[in-house]
């Protein structure tokens, strides 16, 4: 517990918990959903914020949330009424929301050190007041998630069945697409925009070969993320790594173990 001792280990633990909650309950969703591929162009268009805010010389954690949410909304639009030109339409975003933001980096002044962190995440270096923020983002996102978990249950599950018992379908969905941006945005500080996605899935994917209930999937993904997070945390810090690859290679060797286990099909025979 020696490392505890230092305060941007505190703060990186704090924020690492909060993306674990984040990422249980929102990557439950994501998997259920079939839909990381736009998890995916969500995470890669945000650069476009990041580099939006350094030229602009404004804060970067709303002015990306800003332009993230805005990119999330289209890809909404469009997998809800251009489901067939979904995927051309997500990987156009995906590369222009990167090239923007590379392009916009050229032409601010001066040497950015910290662009990299947003690629490849800085947990020890999430400053004080963002774990306000990353607090408020998860206690809003869960409270959605709560007052409308029986709507995304049954959308998740049989979106036609929903549509037939009223269930407002096309408005829970854009307003999970808005929680995955922001999620991501949260989640970015973390592990960075190229890692981003296997926190959101992998753990979720464990779950839910050993779960009957979207409820205990989201509780197993949150603690899962926890570990992980923790224990790459932990070996960063001993080996002189850098943290996000290593929470991400701590929850890929969780993956591969997990496959050599039974799921809940082979377990319950």
């Amino acid at each position: 517990m020696d490392i505890l001792q230092h305060g941007f280990m505190q703060n990186a633990l704090i924020a690492g918990l909060l993306a674990s909650v984040i990422c249980g309950v929102i990557g439950s969703l994501v998997v259920v959903n079939r839909i990381s591929f736009i998890s995916g162009g969500i995470a890669h268009a945000s650069y476009g914020g990041v580099g939006l805010a350094f030229f602009l010389g404004l804060p970067v954690l709303p002015v990306t949330e800003a332009f993230t949410v805005g990119a999330a909304l289209i890809m909404a639009l469009v997998t809800l009424h251009a489901r067939e030109r979904s995927d051309t339409v997500i990987g156009v975003l995906w590369a222009a929301g990167m090239a923007l933001g590379i392009i916009l980096l050229d032409f601010t002044p001066g040497y950015n050190v910290d662009l990299m962190s947003y690629l490849f995440g800085s947990i020890l270096a999430v400053p004080h007041e963002d774990l306000w923020h990353m607090a408020a983002l998860s206690v809003s996102v869960l409270a959605v998630v709560a007052v409308f978990y029986r709507g995304f249950l049954i959308m998740s599950f049989d979106e036609e069945f929903a549509r037939a018992r009223g269930v407002p379908v096309d408005f829970l969905y854009v307003a999970l697409i808005v929680m995955i941006a922001l999620s991501v945005v949260m989640v970015i500080q973390v592990v960075g925009l190229i890692l981003v996605i296997a926190l959101l899935t992998i753990p979720p994917f464990i779950a839910e070969r050993r779960t009957g209930t979207l409820g205990v999937m989201m509780a197993v993904s949150c603690v899962l993320n926890a570990l992980f997070t923790v224990t790459g945390l932990w070996l960063s810090f001993q080996l002189d790594i850098t943290s996000g690859a290593a929470i991400i290679a701590v929850a890929s060797v969780g993956f591969f173990l997990s496959l050599l286990l039974p799921g809940k099909q082979r377990a319950a025979a």
